[in-house]
């Protein structure tokens, strides 16, 4: 063999030789990569489990029922997202699909029939598939659940609910339990007792809804990047803002916020983590509370509503404000009107705080919570709840606040009229 072909030959080898190689190592480096995804992946798995355990599972509901009025296997968490799915409809369009409405309602002690009768504003008016988180002492259960249960199926088809018990952290229990009113405080824990539920609607048990809830809800819509939650002003004027003249601590925006309606995003407030006035670095909701209540307890007048404030007073950019005829307390018209919007709109939930449901001090107020209350399911929306009411209200006007009860039925009146030409007849 000469030295040319031996070269050609050695060359050949070579080739071959290297080809091989390349292919061992190509199919190596895939091994590699194909494991380090896994260990990724394994370790990604690991930490979202353990970050979720260390969240306490909330206490079992005592009852939860479903859209027919079922009752349905209790489970230990207040909701199931598999099943929640099978119910989030529109209900009165059969085949389209809405997001299920969260509404969290807390009550104690004898705010159970305001929690009722709240929760029959919201039921009456709204028209999308809504799900009912009532917290409230053992012994106000079984008043709740008969009366939820007592409704007409009509109505019992749009909503399901779950009766929840009063759950504060363990060792600051009384603590909690007694800021401000009785359990008033839970509404700052919804965050980690509802893991499962996304975006969630609280409103005081002294509220009513005066137009349908989806047109709160919808607002969750136009939040943007940074924003978590929504509140309407605790003032519109200046002059007579209480946080503004008396308030001992910081609080949001120029007259603060109030937190007798609260539409929040669950999942933002969870991950999220909060500037503070304690520490350098941001804490979670879960982590901030506590050392807040210990730093401003001396100095707080409205319990939990200042300690919103003080949150969202280093985190404005949090906040989604809406207009104040989404929570028209007597402020807005005891000194005469002044909000705008309910001027132009009317008032779409009326927060009858101060006990003004219940007493003759605002009787435009009361007028409005009685013929609620009054109310029998399948009466003529018309004859029986609106004209009554429309009644009611012209004999208040010797009030500030009954001179403009019109406000209270502009918008409620379009509500209640097409309401009616879609009940079918007897219900």
């Amino acid at each position: 063999m000469d030295k040319y072909t031996h070269g050609v030959l050695f060359s050949s080898e070579t080739v071959s030789v290297s080809c091989r190689m390349r292919v061992y190592l190509s199919t190596f480096s895939l091994g590699i990569a194909i494991a380090l995804l896994s260990l990724v992946f394994l370790f990604r798995k690991h930490d979202a489990e353990s970050f979720s355990a260390g969240f306490k599972a909330p206490l079992e509901p005592s009852v939860v029922k479903n859209l027919n009025g079922v009752k349905a296997k209790q489970r230990p968490t207040a909701t199931t997202p598999h099943r929640l799915a099978d119910v989030a409809h529109k209900v009165n369009s059969p085949g389209q699909r809405e997001p299920l409405m969260q509404l969290a309602v807390v009550a104690c002690g004898e705010r159970h029939g305001e929690a009722v009768n709240m929760l029959k504003t919201a039921a009456m008016l709204s028209s999308r598939a809504l799900r009912f988180h009532i917290f409230a002492e053992e012994q106000l259960h079984t008043n709740i659940k008969t009366a939820l249960d007592s409704w007409p199926a009509f109505i019992r088809a749009k909503f399901s609910y779950v009766v929840h018990p009063i759950s504060f952290p363990h060792e600051n229990h009384e603590e909690w339990s007694q800021l401000f009113k009785p359990c008033a405080s839970q509404r700052l824990f919804l965050p980690m007792i509802l893991k499962e539920v996304d975006s969630l609607l609280y409103v005081d048990t002294d509220v009513l809804f005066l137009q349908p809830v989806e047109l709160i809800w919808d607002m969750l819509t136009h939040f943007n990047s940074t924003q978590l939650v929504a509140m309407a002003p605790e003032h519109e004027e200046l002059r007579i803002a209480w946080y503004r003249r008396f308030s001992r601590h910081p609080y949001y925006g120029k007259t603060g916020i109030n937190s007798g309606v609260m539409l929040m995003n669950l999942t933002r407030m969870r991950m999220t983590q909060f500037k503070n006035d304690m520490t350098s670095i941001g804490l979670h909701w879960d982590e901030l509370l506590m050392p807040l209540l210990q730093k401003y307890k001396l100095n707080i007048t409205w319990g939990d509503q200042d300690l919103i404030n003080i949150i969202f007073h280093y985190n404005p950019e949090m906040v989604f404000t809406f207009p104040c005829h989404w929570n028209y307390r007597p402020d807005h018209c005891i000194y005469g009107s002044n909000c705008i919007p309910a001027e132009k709109e009317g008032v779409f939930m009326l927060h009858g705080n101060r006990g003004v449901f219940h007493s003759n001090k605002q009787p435009a107020f009361k007028a409005v919570y009685d013929a609620f209350k009054h109310y029998t399911f399948g009466e003529d929306l018309i004859k029986s709840f609106l004209l009554p009411l429309e009644e009611a209200l012209n004999g208040t006007t010797h009030t500030y606040c009954g001179k403009v009860s019109h406000f209270f039925t502009r918008g409620l009146g379009k509500s209640v009229r097409k309401l009616q030409r879609m009940t079918p007849a007897g219900g």
